[in-house]
């Protein structure tokens, strides 16, 4: 099972990366062109935040099974990349993606709805790429 979870959340992780770029881009294009809010933005950005969410229920179920968290040994770079600094990155990305998604869809002009995403998916996006278990940065990481 452990395993089978850690390949779906590192497989899923590079839709849900294409799914923000694409979204970031989109919306960082349309904010600056003032263009209408189309049902196809929605349904990006709606597909976007689902990727975030499903990466997220993937990632805490390894969060309570996974070998490399482990609390009590967070002197370790390995132990603590795992258990605080991943955890607490990717939870501060989600968090600003749905208040992104949430701002957009009260906002009443379309421009602002395209603001609000590029802002906030963007910060998400960064946030994102820092906490990702690059292989060059974490031993044991790898591509998928």
């Amino acid at each position: 099972m452990y395993s089978g979870l850690v390949h779906a959340h590192s497989g899923l992780r590079w839709i849900a990366l294409i799914l923000l770029l694409a979204a970031v881009a989109t919306a960082i294009s349309r904010w600056q062109g003032r263009s209408r809010f189309t049902d196809g933005n929605r349904k990006l950005y709606l597909f976007t935040l689902i990727s975030v969410h499903t990466q997220l229920v993937l990632g805490l179920l390894l969060l309570f099974i996974s070998p490399k968290v482990n609390f009590s040994m967070l002197s370790e770079k390995l132990y603590r990349f795992y258990s605080v600094e991943h955890t607490t990155g990717m939870l501060l990305a989600i968090v600003l993606i749905t208040i992104g998604y949430s701002r957009s869809k009260r906002s009443n002009l379309d421009t602002a709805k395209h603001r609000l995403v590029s802002i906030f998916y963007g910060l998400g996006l960064i946030v994102i790429l820092a906490s990702i278990p690059w292989p060059s940065r974490i031993p044991g990481a790898g591509w998928f």
